[in-house]
């Protein structure tokens, strides 16, 4: 089995992406020559991993029977300062609205996700850092973002 795009040159900086029957358009800012019709292509890899994690996460809980009032995931990719600019560092946020007693599974489910499950944090993961944290009911709940934990020890 493969995966299978076609992106197409739209003129200037776009680029229209085929997938799966859903066109992404790829654009750069006016100030380096395109029109802004779309993000920039780096950022996609950053929501690549966050609907992969969010998906795995949703299943996981789903099949224990544990509903969630919301789940917010925040993708942070931290970029070279040298050329190819590329991600030298990903961190991701859980921030999730439940149950107290649903606190333990969510964890898990997270952890399930970015250790097991998520091929897209595994494919970064050989390639740099990735790390988590889990927000519930607006309190941290698990954090293994080695800079955070090291400047909390400063």
């Amino acid at each position: 089995m493969e995966h299978k795009i076609e992106t197409q040159w739209m003129g200037k900086l776009q680029f229209n992406a085929l997938i799966n029957g859903h066109t992404i358009i790829m654009d750069a800012p006016e100030r380096i020559g395109g029109e802004d019709a779309g993000p920039i292509p780096k950022p996609f890899v950053l929501a690549a991993l966050s609907g992969c994690t969010g998906m795995d996460v949703v299943s996981i809980l789903r099949k224990q029977q544990i509903e969630l009032i919301d789940m917010l995931i925040t993708v942070t990719g931290e970029i070279s300062k040298k050329h190819p600019i590329e991600y030298i560092g990903v961190h991701v946020k859980y921030d999730f609205k439940g149950l107290d007693e649903y606190r333990i599974q969510a964890i898990e489910a997270v952890n399930r996700s970015q250790n097991e499950l998520c091929g897209v944090s595994s494919m970064m993961k050989k390639a740099m850092p990735v790390t988590w944290s889990v927000i519930y009911n607006n309190q941290e709940a698990f954090n293994n973002d080695f800079k955070q934990l090291q400047k909390e020890e400063w």
